[in-house]
């Protein structure tokens, strides 16, 4: 009896030794010296992207009033939820939540939890790789058409533009974790606010030039996008889940998080904490200015990425594309980290591979390839960002922390906490279900008039 107890003992070491020495390998865990400001452009690259240019057209299918309180609530919103998370990464002493869904299944029970969380995050990080890819290979094209412009230029499909972003991330998924893709992921937070600011500017002096033209009565017409009132219902929809879908850092926070270092004297939600604030203000700054003047721009006319709208200054205009290709490439990477640890932790451990590099350099090359392909196959952008921005994103950034928050702190009942994420979880709620539906009728519209591999 003895001797099988000392075998039972010596097992468990040796899991727990096997465990340690995978958490040293995988891409989340494996380094924990990341610095505030990580934090702070590892959310801007997570947050402000593809979401940033939809906003204007977002504005279009809302209006002017209800577009402007959806963007500035999803901000309160997304930001208090933020700092649910943050607040709750070392919930329990001793112990970091490295990935969302290990905080849920502290939350819901391990089995219940795996299952709330993970097939949500999974569909929110490949669904922005996948507009990711849409997003770099359309911004690659419009760069090639304004720098064309008056040379004559073979007009290249989209397909291969798509292949061609997709190209680097063979290679830059080879990086081993968080923190060493923190330069891919700094210069990605710089060119989204210098292309944002770019956006910005350039609309705002076509609005002027637009209200002098109202003047001589060629005024931009602010009128509902659609013409129908299924149309506008629907086109309300859609739009509501791209406001959803410019807050997609809560998806990969906790595991932005697990890369600060952390002791009981200074835990890691100080620093993380700092860097969200810093990123946030930053969004701000992106979002609000893009959203207000490209709509003020361009009214009902602006396309669903507000830079293929622009077209002068020339040079300007495709610079600002080219900023937005290095910005996706840092923003793919980002919501492909975790998923990477995802795929690899299964590989090792119900799988029984040895870790190494073959096995990484396969799996995240299927990963690439694969979100490559479905991007080719179906580069609906507006669909594609209402879709998932309802579906996937609206439930782990609105309304699961607070669920999560009612759980694990316990507010006191019918008290101001309490009701503030009440509400938050109603909002939350209502945004996923209206939001799936008009995003996936908005891909159903665009595939009517789509050619396979056009």
């Amino acid at each position: 009896m003895e001797e099988f107890v000392e075998e039972l003992k010596d097992r468990k070491q040796e899991e727990k030794l096997k465990h340690a020495n995978l958490d040293d390998w995988l891409p989340i865990t494996s380094s924990r010296t990341a610095k505030w400001y990580y934090s702070a452009f590892h959310n801007v690259t997570a947050m402000v992207g593809a979401g940033v240019l939809g906003l204007p057209f977002a504005m279009s299918q809302l209006g002017w009033g209800l577009g402007a309180v959806a963007i500035v609530m999803s901000f309160v919103i997304t930001l208090y939820t933020l700092w649910q998370l943050v607040e709750m990464h070392e919930l329990v002493p001793g112990k970091r939540f490295d990935r969302y869904h290990e905080l849920g299944q502290h939350a819901f029970g391990k089995r219940l939890g795996l299952w709330i969380i993970l097939p949500l995050q999974i569909i929110v990080m490949v669904g922005t790789d996948i507009v990711y890819m849409v997003t770099g290979g359309q911004s690659l094209r419009k760069f090639h058409d304004l720098v064309c412009q008056g040379h004559h230029c073979t007009d290249i499909r989209l397909t291969f533009w798509i292949m061609i972003f997709a190209a680097p991330h063979f290679v830059l998924s080879l990086l081993p974790n968080f923190n060493s893709i923190s330069s891919v992921s700094g210069a990605a937070a710089v060119m989204s606010l210098a292309y944002s600011m770019i956006a910005f500017l350039t609309s705002a002096v076509k609005g002027s030039a637009g209200a002098a033209a109202s003047a001589a009565g060629n005024a931009v017409d602010y009128g509902l996008r659609a013409s129908t009132p299924a149309g506008r219902a629907f086109g309300m929809l859609s739009a509501l889940g791209t406001v959803s879908f410019a807050y997609a850092a809560h998806n990969v926070v906790l595991e932005i998080q697990a890369t600060i270092p952390s002791t009981p004297e200074s835990p890691s939600k100080r620093p993380m904490w700092r860097g969200v604030v810093v990123a946030y203000a930053i969004v701000a700054l992106c979002y609000f200015s893009v959203a207000f003047a490209g709509y003020y721009a361009f009214g009902n006319a602006v396309d669903p990425n507000v830079l293929i709208t622009l077209d002068r200054p020339r040079w300007l205009i495709a610079a600002a594309n080219l900023m937005v290709v290095v910005h996706v490439v840092g923003g793919y990477q980002v919501f492909a980290m975790p998923m990477f640890d995802m795929i690899e932790t299964l590989l090792v451990k119900r799988h029984k591979f040895a870790p190494g590099f073959w096995l990484r350099f396969a799996a995240r090359s299927a990963y690439v390839a694969a979100t490559m392909f479905v991007g080719i196959t179906f580069p609906f952008f507006d669909g594609l960002l209402g879709f998932f921005g309802g579906f996937g994103f609206a439930p782990t950034t609105y309304f699961i922390p607070c669920i999560m928050w009612l759980i694990l702190k316990k507010p006191k009942k019918y008290g101001l906490t309490w009701f503030i994420n009440i509400i938050c979880i109603v909002i939350g709620v209502l945004l996923t279900l209206v939001s799936s539906i008009g995003g996936l009728r908005q891909i159903i519209l665009d595939a009517k008039n789509y050619k396979l591999y056009s």
